[in-house]
């Protein structure tokens, strides 16, 4: 019994079936105006395609091109065309992606716009590709100009940006899977500082812990590398509410802004860079045993993945070519006002035994007298391991962190005094047996 015959591909297929529809009119010889009635005729038929559940009609243009098809060329006429698999060809996945985000982000710039500002930056090898093969592909996407529009109408709040790299600073804390250090889990908090105008990340430092001092110590590095901003724009959270970043901000002449609360989206630059951080990094973080391996897959990101990389919000530079190119004059901060403009101070009792707790340490002081009284004391989160002191009459007092061990085994050391009377001659008979006995001198 012989096989089954079926078509080939499914091209045959639909031709065999365009070949039915129309096959009858092209055996028959046709008066004038008769192939033009026979066509409307058929346009209102329903016919069930190949594959498909439902029926549908044909226009008469549509079946006349069948129809001159199959004269000309037989049942290979009737095969469609190869399906075009976009727009752009020319152009890379890659470069795709980014017009597709400059699109998105720019929702209410004109596509020729686009493309020339992608041109002038020379970011892309446009030359080959014009602007209406851009527009076709973005309306493939459904990015045509009436969408964009509508997106562009559509938006509740007005897109906002620094007039220059170095005017403007964000920081904020993103929180990452948990690391397994000598069978502990420990929390991983990754705090960073991105620059608004360039989306240049500028410091990226991971932490077990959100406290205001872990993010003081990435910001007085990046003031030393980078100078000082015009503005700090913060979450509204307790890591950037603390008495002491708002006090060195005053000092230092930066302006110190919170988004509104339960608002992500007023600090959407540095919650796309979370974003963007989270996919090709922070979220693969989880198996590592330190933080140590965390920083350097951290500052791999950044030089290799993100720093260097066509950015769609900056019409396809790079971060770091637009912070170093465009940015204001920098405003470099000495050291000493650094040191001065993070010195914080309190009041605290020292204890009967000289000693002071300060950041949950138990410091003393060799000064005894001041045992037992009020005084204040000054710490500087510029060196946040160095020593806290002593406040008092216009005099410093350094303290020291207390030892119990190394304090028991140094010797009594008592102020000396003119001893007089009988005071002047130690008794102690023994001593001086021995003494006489081995011809010592002594003044006791």
């Amino acid at each position: 019994m012989p096989d089954k015959l079926e078509p080939k591909s499914h091209a045959e297929r639909v031709a065999i079936f365009r070949a039915q529809i129309i096959g009858a009119l092209t055996a028959r010889e046709l008066e004038r105006g008769e192939l033009q009635t026979e066509l409307e005729r058929l346009s209102r038929t329903p016919f069930r395609p190949p594959g498909s559940d439902i029926t549908k009609r044909y226009g008469v243009s549509t079946l006349e091109r069948w129809y001159y098809a199959f004269r000309a060329r037989g049942i290979e006429g009737l095969e469609p065309g190869r399906t075009r698999k976009g727009f752009a060809q020319s152009l890379t996945q890659a470069q795709r992606d980014l017009i597709l985000a400059i699109a998105k982000e720019h929702s209410d710039t004109p596509v020729s716009v686009i493309v020339q500002a992608l041109r002038d930056r020379k970011s892309l090898d446009l030359v080959d590709v014009s602007d209406n093969t851009i527009r076709r592909f973005l309306a493939s996407h459904g990015l045509d100009a009436a969408a964009r529009r509508q997106k562009a109408k559509g938006k509740a709040r007005r897109r906002w940006e620094a007039e220059a790299p170095g005017v403007l600073w964000h920081a904020d804390v993103c929180h990452g899977p948990s690391l397994r250090i000598d069978g502990r889990a420990m929390p991983l908090r990754i705090h960073g500082i991105l620059d608004d105008a360039s989306r240049c990340v500028l410091g990226l430092r991971a932490f077990h812990t959100e406290r205001e001092v872990d993010m003081l110590s990435l910001f007085v590095d990046v003031l030393r590398q980078h100078g000082k901003p015009r503005t700090l724009y913060l979450d509204n959270g307790s890591t950037y509410r603390g008495e002491v970043l708002s006090v060195a901000c005053r000092r230092l002449g930066i302006q110190l802004v919170h988004a509104q609360p339960y608002d992500p989206q007023a600090r959407g630059k540095m919650e796309r860079f979370w974003r963007t951080a989270r996919e090709r990094c922070i979220n693969h973080l989880g198996g590592l045993g330190s933080l140590h391996d965390v920083q350097a897959r951290l500052l791999a990101f950044l030089d290799r993945h993100y720093l260097p990389m066509p950015h769609a919000s900056l019409f396809g530079r790079c971060p770091a070519d637009v912070f170093s190119t465009d940015r204001i004059a920098a405003d470099p901060v000495p050291e000493e006002k650094l040191r001065t403009a993070l010195t914080t101070r309190a009041t605290r009792r020292v204890r009967k035994d000289g000693t002071v707790a300060v950041g949950g340490i138990d410091w003393e002081v060799e000064a005894g007298y001041l045992a037992g009284r009020r005084v204040t004391i000054a710490r500087s989160l510029f060196e946040p391991d160095a020593a806290p002191w002593i406040e008092q009459e216009d005099k410093v007092f350094r303290l020291r962190r207390l030892d119990p061990v190394a304090n028991g085994l140094r010797p009594k050391r008592g102020a000396k005094r003119a001893r007089r009377g009988i005071d002047a001659i130690d008794f102690d008979p023994a001593t001086a047996a021995l003494d006489a006995h081995l011809g010592r001198e002594t003044n006791r």
